[in-house]
């Protein structure tokens, strides 16, 4: 994983990187992908979508689960302001490595039962925007409109990458993961998740503290911790925000702060979940609670609406 970590940042830090560029490396190694400009009244973007079908998968008529793999936000780079590859880029880094990885092992005999599909966007030149504690990386397009574009309707469930540096909350080196957020609930990892994540990241979990008003849609007014679960307001299958962190805050922005062994540790939680979740031997929320808390409290749908 870390070697497929090293050729993605390589790849993705040049001023002259485009989806076309990334698609054809990954079609080099294997991987079903396409890419397209995405395009609104605020600008365009280059968006990448792969496929790794599982010998089982939907997308070939079969039964098993599908996962969808988000890499968020995309901004890879703030020319002319900033030169190189800046922090909020992980998400997608991530998402092209564990792509790339996938496609390695397919071809190589190691087929997963239910299809992969990954989902990102680049952009090398994205304009930077004021956030407490620390500056963001804007996107170039309308959230919403990539946001729409990221799920697909096979999916039955969703991990969310994204850099989660700029706060004071989630302090802490490596990677971390969120409770799932399904329709608007906020729900407690599963024990297969948690397994997964201690094996893959060396170390006990670290749950990232999310709060009500991270769930809610962008554009709404209310501080959102950043872009990470942005996926489940558009969505009815469960998601998991995988965050990459740091011990001191980071804007996204800031460049030479990759922390490469931090990346490919979280590629490997995604493919590990991956691997299980297809297979159908991976929940990603405990079905009882959540049918619970629904008859307890009603339906939480609202969260997931714009306003």
């Amino acid at each position: 994983m870390l070697k497929k970590i090293l050729e993605t940042i390589e790849l993705l830090n040049c001023a002259d990187v485009s989806g076309n560029k990334i698609v054809n490396w990954l079609r080099n190694a294997g991987a079903n992908a396409a890419h397209e400009i995405l395009k609104d009244e605020k600008g365009s973007t280059d968006f990448i979508k792969v496929t790794i079908p599982g010998h089982q998968g939907q997308s070939s008529g079969g039964t098993a689960q599908t996962l969808g793999v988000i890499g968020r936000l995309g901004g890879i780079g703030c020319r002319p302001n900033r030169l190189g590859l800046v922090s909020d880029g992980d998400g997608a880094v991530v998402a092209i490595a564990v792509a790339a990885f996938l496609a390695q092992m397919r071809n190589h005999g190691d087929i997963l039962p239910g299809d992969v599909l990954i989902r990102t966007h680049i952009s090398p030149n994205s304009p930077i925007i004021p956030h407490e504690p620390a500056a963001f990386v804007d996107l170039p397009i309308d959230r919403e409109t990539l946001i729409r574009a990221e799920i697909d309707p096979t999916m039955n469930g969703i991990l969310s990458i994204d850099s989660t540096r700029a706060n004071r909350i989630a302090k802490q080196t490596g990677f971390g993961i969120t409770g799932t957020i399904k329709e608007g609930v906020i729900l407690r990892p599963t024990n297969g998740v948690l397994d997964i994540y201690e094996r893959t990241a060396g170390q006990a979990p670290f749950v990232v503290p999310i709060f009500t008003q991270d769930i809610t849609p962008p554009g709404n007014g209310l501080h959102h911790i950043n872009s990470l679960l942005q996926p489940a307001t558009v969505t009815s299958v469960p998601v998991i925000g995988v965050a990459l962190l740091s011990p001191i805050v980071t804007g996204g922005a800031s460049t030479g702060v990759v922390k490469e062994t931090e990346l490919s540790a979280a590629g490997h939680f995604v493919i590990e979940v991956a691997k299980e979740f297809t297979a159908g031997t991976l929940d990603l929320y405990h079905h009882d609670e959540f049918e619970l808390f629904i008859n307890l409290y009603g339906s939480m749908k609202q969260l997931q609406e714009q306003r």
